[in-house]
């Protein structure tokens, strides 16, 4: 059975779960976490999307993502791909870092928006690696709690539900975090039966004029090349320059491997447009594989 389509609801809420490739670490030291940041910053700050709340796992992400008009597709896309070059560059190594498909969730904001950064928040708890959030530092817990400044964190919407002033809701949220026993039956029950992509009632899916996201409507290769470089956040006429920089492999071998999915060009026709010889093209399919369009 084919998986559903992505849901795109301009202002919807989402909760975001992206996981290693085969549960693999992420991580392998604070640095790339760091790293990882300096990534989601400059993407928010493109993108006219927010975050609410976030928690860098070992290995997998949640963050709670409010998207405008660009889909989450394209935002994930933009912090996984520059990411994932990072990682192969430092272990010089290739291949799927991130699981092709992420889990994203709309979310009923006026039901479970605080009960899904609690949740978020005591992921680290769950797993036994620290007792108090507080202690884990790569979560949006402590920008909540006032102890921390992440510039691309929108943290004013949720204390707002809490307080109007900004001491007491710092204080009433830290009260509403150690209350956490029913947090995930919570979340289990507002699971929608009817659509495993939502987190509300059948009312509220009723109530918001979502849409599909439109399937990729690419026909040549000039469409194509556009598109990658926009995934790969960099500029298309690199994608045929002379340049030999290992961070042009992998958006090369996307180009290459859709085109020839998609059939919409021969191997030839990608090497004139590339301005490489086809054996060039052939050796680069053999020795790489780098997932297109996550």
């Amino acid at each position: 059975m084919p998986r559903p389509p992505r849901l795109h609801v301009p202002g919807g809420f989402y909760h975001v779960i992206f996981r290693g490739n085969h549960r693999e670490p992420l991580f392998a030291s604070n640095e790339d976490r760091t790293v990882l940041d300096t990534f989601v910053g400059n993407v928010i700050s493109r993108s006219g999307a927010r975050i609410h709340a976030y928690c860098w796992m070992t290995n997998h992400l949640h963050a709670l993502i409010q998207v405008g008009e660009l889909p989450l597709s394209k935002i994930m896309g933009r912090i996984a791909a520059p990411y994932s070059r990072y990682r192969h560059k430092l272990l010089r190594t290739s291949g799927h870092l991130f699981e092709r498909r992420y889990k994203a969730t709309l979310v009923d904001v006026d039901a479970y928006f605080l009960t899904l950064v609690r949740y978020i928040h005591l992921n680290p708890v769950k797993a036994l690696m620290v007792s108090d959030p507080v202690d884990y530092p790569w979560s949006s817990h402590r920008a909540w709690l006032g102890l921390r400044s992440t510039p691309w964190l929108t943290i004013d919407f949720g204390l707002s539900l809490f307080s109007t002033h900004a001491e007491n809701a710092r204080d009433a949220y830290a009260r509403f975090m150690g209350a956490p026993d029913l947090v995930e039956d919570e979340l289990d029950s507002a699971s929608n039966p009817q659509d495993s992509r939502v987190l509300g009632s059948d009312s509220f899916i009723s109530g918001i004029p979502y849409r599909p996201q439109k399937p990729r409507r690419v026909v040549t290769l000039d469409q194509l090349a556009t598109e990658i470089a926009t995934d790969h956040s960099i500029p298309m006429e690199a994608l045929a320059s002379p340049s030999r920089e290992r961070s042009l492999s992998a958006p090369r071998l996307a180009l290459v491997r859709a085109a020839l999915d998609h059939r919409i060009a021969t191997l030839a026709e990608v090497a004139r447009f590339l301005n490489r010889q086809p054996s060039t093209l052939s050796r680069l399919l053999a020795r790489r594989s780098t997932p297109y369009g996550k």
